[in-house]
């Protein structure tokens, strides 16, 4: 029989204070919960939160649809080859990730404010004060952190496994498709819905490059800071229990795939 070893005064400490940031993370939650659930009915049926809900849902979903698309490549290619330049264009990346989300929104809108934005405006596709920039903003605040994911994704996979299957007559688009994605399946779905939560309560970016205007540009977090502007505070708490209720379906969608790729994880244990 395995004997236990004693509980020491480290453990001790750091079983108090897990316990203390979930209680105090609990609370504030639940904080939220119970002063906005008399208002849920009324912010389920009102026309602007349901605009708000259906606004926040698709343009989050087109962002993290184009986050997907743009980071897996970024990833692969400063993970598994040789381009020049690599450590600085890594770096420039990743830059964003220690900005404010204040500072992304200022740089887009002067960006599309120049004669650049302009020129997109006459053909049609408008940034500034519109859904499009909603989504470029969240984008620009996702992407990086969706590159740094999946490019530490990809470097914890053996490379070795890729050379054996290029030796076997694989090119590197088939090694790509058939042995590193689908090693790297779990980090993509657990990315994938990291990100779409990330961008479902996005605001300081959106705040800055297309404004908050009611049943136009608002959001769910837009809708909280609106309702909180005017006093309304328990819509403003119904709006926040709207977001970590779909918030929460995204996390356990992601545990149950999780659950159904452990036999993969296993097999890439047992190859490496």
């Amino acid at each position: 029989m395995k004997k236990r070893e004693p509980v020491n005064a480290f453990d001790i400490a750091a079983i108090i204070i897990v316990l203390a940031v979930a209680v105090f993370i609990a609370y504030a939650l639940l904080s939220i919960v119970l002063g906005g659930l008399p208002f849920l009915p009324a912010a389920i049926a009102s026309k602007e939160v349901r605009f708000a809900v259906g606004l926040s849902v698709y343009t989050a979903s087109i962002s993290t649809l184009l986050c997907v698309l743009l980071s897996v490549p970024s990833a692969y290619a400063l993970t598994r080859t040789s381009m020049p330049l690599k450590k600085t264009i890594q770096i420039i990346m990743e830059l964003p990730l220690s900005l404010p989300y204040l500072v992304l929104g200022l740089c887009l809108l002067i960006v599309f404010s120049s004669d650049l934005g302009k020129a997109l405006r006459d053909m049609g596709f408008k940034v500034v004060f519109d859904k499009n920039g909603i989504i470029l903003a969240q984008l620009i605040v996702n992407l990086p952190f969706a590159v740094k994911f999946m490019r530490t994704a990809m470097s914890e996979v053996d490379e070795r496994l890729e050379f054996i299957a290029g030796t076997l007559g694989a090119s590197r688009w088939t090694r790509f498709r058939t042995v590193l994605l689908p090693l790297c399946r779990q980090s993509v779905i657990a990315m994938v819905v990291l990100v779409w939560s990330r961008a479902l309560g996005e605001f300081g970016a959106t705040l800055m490059l297309v404004g908050v205007t009611r049943m136009k540009t608002e959001t769910l977090p837009a809708s909280i800071y609106l309702n909180i502007s005017t006093g309304d505070n328990g819509m403003a708490m119904a709006s926040a229990i709207l977001i970590m209720i779909i918030s929460a379906a995204a996390h356990t969608i992601t545990t149950i795939l999780n659950k159904k790729n452990r036999p993969l994880t296993r097999m890439r244990d047992t190859t490496t």
